[in-house]
């Protein structure tokens, strides 16, 4: 496997099986240090417990229901993922999407956790796609499914496990290109909500014609099916639109006004989350070096963290714990690691 299976940090799993037990919440971020790529399962102190390689640069992770299972996505436009058994402590599984295909950097596990889906592109044709990943075969790809939309990249499951809900961010990308945009002029962002049994279309929201260049990127859903989406603005700072929306199946579009705040991000959501037990969404922004809490029922910001580079985030008791791309991991500096831009919480 190119040497990345041979890349397990001294620390490992049996320490991080001692910090469940003991309580201590687990989290899994993609990070850099130096030339170096990897994924890494931190405590809420910042205890770096485990870490393994990947052959380049990641952006999110994902884990099947039970939590044994991870998988590393490439960031855009990257090509490969790789998957580890937290359990069993065998080789990570580095596997890729197929030619005329490129990630999205995000997946999740649906069907009793018997298939990934992996938000991708099919650059030959400027469509998005979902990849369909065997989970019980070495991830073999069978398949896949309409985006409904150009440039899927979160997604997250309906409460109720029958829905999946969709980012289409509306970019065009290109592999020979990088990560530039190919479309600026005609970007079409919406929100496609899929019926989890065949990939049908269920409901879709498309945005104003003159907020055609907010792309629809980062999700995360509340118990009640509120699915709050942080965005990104590719146009002019004066006509930003507003940066944080939320959607339900049959329900309008909700917009935030962040007031005086929302200059300050700078166009960028970096992540969203909600916690569940607080009733709370946090958003980030790297650009603008501040994370927004807000109370998910009114919309009312309730707390405010500034930091370099901040874009990581998680629920955790009685709030959320933040990551950097400067090395800072909640309350603690790791340098010269460099976290990605999300945090799963396991």
């Amino acid at each position: 496997m190119c040497g990345f299976s041979a890349a397990l940090a001294t620390i490992g799993l049996p320490m991080a099986a001692t910090a469940e037990k003991t309580g201590n919440p687990l989290f899994a971020t993609a990070f850099m240090e130096g030339e170096r790529f990897g994924m890494a399962i931190l405590d809420s102190e910042g205890e770096l417990l485990h870490r393994i390689a990947l052959p380049g640069r990641g952006h999110d992770v994902t884990a099947d229901s039970t939590g044994r299972h991870l998988v590393a996505f490439a960031r855009r436009p990257g090509t490969f993922a790789v998957a580890v058994n937290r359990q069993k402590g065998s080789e990570p599984k580095v596997f890729a999407c197929p030619p005329t295909r490129h990630f999205y950097g995000h997946g999740l596990f649906i069907d009793d956790d018997r298939l990934l889906v992996a938000t991708e592109n099919d650059y030959e044709n400027g469509i998005g796609v979902l990849g369909l990943y065997d989970a019980t075969d070495g991830f073999r790809r069978i398949g896949e499914w309409s985006s409904h939309g150009v440039g899927p990249h979160d997604l997250v499951m309906s409460p109720d496990g029958r829905s999946l809900i969709v980012a289409n961010g509306g970019m065009e990308t290109h592999p020979d290109f990088g990560r530039q945009i190919l479309n600026l002029a005609s970007m079409e962002p919406s929100l496609a909500f899929i019926d989890v049994a065949d990939g049908s279309l269920k409901e879709k929201h498309t945005l104003p014609p003159d907020w055609a260049r907010l792309s629809t990127r980062h999700m995360d859903i509340t118990q009640d099916g509120q699915v709050f989406v942080g965005c990104q603005w590719q146009g002019e700072a004066a006509a930003c639109p507003p940066l944080l929306l939320s959607f339900a199946l049959g329900e309008d579009r909700r917009e935030y006004d962040l007031g005086e705040l929302a200059p300050r991000l700078d166009g960028y959501v970096g992540s969203v989350s909600v916690n569940q037990n607080e009733g709370q969404v946090a958003i980030t922004s790297p650009h603008g070096d501040l994370a927004i809490m807000l109370d998910a029922g009114s919309g009312r910001v309730i707390g405010l963290q500034e930091g370099v580079d901040i874009c990581g985030v998680a629920p955790l008791s009685g709030g959320f714990l933040t990551s950097s791309g400067t090395g800072r991991f909640g309350d603690h500096e790791l340098k010269p690691i460099a976290f990605d831009n999300h945090i799963l919480a396991l």
